[in-house]
């Protein structure tokens, strides 16, 4: 899995702290972008992520390039709504060689089962290979595709999301490669807005966890954003 990201909202942390601060300034946005001095964006800073005052967490945006994931993987990623999605097609690529798959750990431990997932796929394959040089188009054939089948895909979703993102993919209890995804987009992005991103991550870094009986029971390090050197 390559995780990277491409882009972000320039000074992210100041961005969102100019689009709070309007609310209540009698001066316009431009001028707070270029003369509130650092302590106050902090200041700003501290006051929405404590408040719950989300919605200026939207004025920021990050995108990222993924690659080598599965599809199994992006079918859980797109229900994240409140997000912007570009894939790599199975419709108009058309794999001629190798197809690359993800293999889970827990199918490689073993021996035997490591040895069936392989003759699976390599038999769909070999299958969907066939049905494209007959003539079948490609569009057509990706049906026969499993879900372990390799994908490329930048996603794109502001701050608010983000987190919300990594508040549910970050837990322990997210699948083991969506949240390792997560896991390096929260790395990539942190250093860019250290503040907001103090303690972002699972619901246990920063609060209670949500999951009840279901809870892990491995919780994360707890963060205390007020006890940082920010």
């Amino acid at each position: 899995m390559q995780v990277e990201l491409l882009y972000h909202t320039p000074d992210p942390e100041r961005a969102i702290a100019t689009a709070a601060r309007l609310c209540y300034a009698p001066v316009g946005a431009s001028e707070l972008m270029e003369t509130m001095p650092p302590e106050r964006v902090k200041s700003v800073l501290s006051t929405i992520m404590g408040s719950g005052h989300f919605s200026t967490l939207e004025h920021a945006s990050y995108t990222f390039a993924v690659d080598g994931v599965s599809r199994a993987l992006t079918h859980q990623l797109v229900r994240h709504r409140i997000a912007s999605f570009n894939q790599q097609s199975q419709r108009y690529v058309k794999f001629k060689g190798e197809i690359p798959v993800v293999k889970p750990e827990s199918v490689a431990a073993d021996a035997e089962t490591s040895a069936l997932f392989d003759e699976a796929i390599e038999k769909v394959c070999d299958a969907y290979r066939a049905l494209v040089e007959a003539g079948v188009p490609a569009e057509d054939a990706r049906y026969l595709l499993p879900n372990a089948a390799e994908t490329k895909i930048v996603i794109t979703m502001n701050v608010r999301e983000l987190l919300h993102f990594f508040e549910l993919r970050c837990c322990n209890r997210a699948q083991w490669e969506i949240r390792e995804m997560a896991w390096k987009m929260l790395e990539l992005a942190r250093p860019t807005a250290p503040y907001i991103f103090a303690d972002a991550g699972a619901p246990c870094v920063h609060g209670t966890c949500p999951e009840g009986k279901m809870t892990c029971g491995t919780p994360f390090a707890r963060v205390d954003r007020a006890t940082l050197d920010l």
